[in-house]
C-alpha cells in the first residue's frame, strides 16, 4: 500500500493506493490524528507534500519508506518555471496527475482551495507556470477584514445571483465572482491552445465545476493522485 499525505494549509489529507488505484482517503485536521492513521495502516511507501515545515517532522515520527516531495524530486514531466524551489507541491502534483491521465495534451489544471490556483502544461508535456488568486472564504474574510461594517459570512454555493441581505450579496459576488473569474481565464487560454483541456479540482471542485459552463473535468483528489504517481516514478 502506498499513502500520500497532502499537508494544506487549512487540513491533511491522506489518500490510500492500491495498485495505482485510490482506494480510500480521510481529512485530519491535527498533526497527532495524521500519524495515528499512519501508523495504524502500515504502508509500504508514503509520499509527504507540504505548504507548511511539518514535512520533516512528520516524516521522523514515522516508520518506513518515507519520501517528502520538494523542488529536487525526479518528475515523470518537465518542470520549465523559473522558480521551481517556490513553486507550491501541491501545484505540480495536481499538473502531474492530470499529465498522468492525458499526456501531450495541452492542459489546464485550476485549483480551487484556500487560493485558486491555475496550472498550464503543454502537449510536450512541459510544466509552463499559471496564476494564484484568493480563494473563496479568503475573499470573504478579506471584506470583513478591510471594511468597517461588511460581516463575515460563510460560503453558500446554492446562494442567488440577486442577494437581497447584505449577507446573500457577500456570498452572491463571491460565489459568482469565481465562477466568472475561473470561465474568463480558462476562455483566454482556449485563445492559446484552442484544444485545451480543462480540469478542476480541491475542496471546491465539485461546487464550482457543476456551475461552469464550459466543458471541465472534476477530479477533487487529484493531488493525491499526482503525489502517488510521484512516488511511483521514483521507485
Amino acid at each position: 500500500m502506498n499513502l500520500a499525505i497532502d499537508l494544506g494549509t487549512s487540513s491533511v489529507k491522506i489518500g490510500c493506493f492500491e495498485d495505482g488505484v485510490l482506494v480510500g482517503d480521510v481529512q485530519k485536521p491535527t498533526f497527532e490524528e495524521i500519524i495515528d492513521v499512519v501508523l495504524g495502516l502500515s504502508p509500504d511507501r508514503i509520499i509527504i507534500s507540504s505548504v507548511n515545515q511539518n514535512a520533516l517532522e512528520l516524516k521522523n515520527k514515522l516508520q518506513g519508506d518515507v519520501m517528502i516531495l520538494d523542488h529536487t524530486t525526479p518528475l515523470p514531466i518537465k518542470v520549465k518555471y523559473n522558480t521551481p524551489k517556490t513553486l507550491g507541491k501541491d501545484r505540480i502534483a495536481a499538473v502531474v496527475a492530470a499529465n498522468i491521465q492525458q499526456p501531450n495534451k495541452d492542459t489546464l489544471v485550476v485549483d480551487v482551495g484556500s487560493c485558486i490556483t491555475y496550472d498550464f502544461i503543454n502537449k510536450k508535456n512541459e510544466y509552463i507556470g499559471g496564476s494564484i488568486s484568493p480563494g473563496i472564504e479568503m475573499k470573504l474574510r478579506a471584506m470583513n477584514t478591510f471594511t468597517a461594517e461588511l460581516p463575515l459570512v460563510s460560503p453558500d454555493f446554492g446562494v442567488e445571483l440577486v442577494g437581497d441581505t447584505t449577507e446573500k450579496a457577500l456570498q452572491s459576488g463571491t460565489i459568482y465572482g469565481t465562477i466568472a473569474e475561473i470561465e474568463e481565464i480558462v476562455r483566454m487560454y482556449k485563445d492559446k491552445s484552442p484544444h485545451l483541456r480543462f480540469v478542476i479540482c480541491g475542496g471546491g471542485a465539485e461546487s464550482i465545476g457543476l456551475k461552469l459552463k464550459t466543458t471541465v473535468e472534476i477530479y477533487p483528489e487529484l493531488v493525491l493522485l499526482g503525489l502517488n504517481g510521484i512516488l511511483e516514478y521514483n521507485v
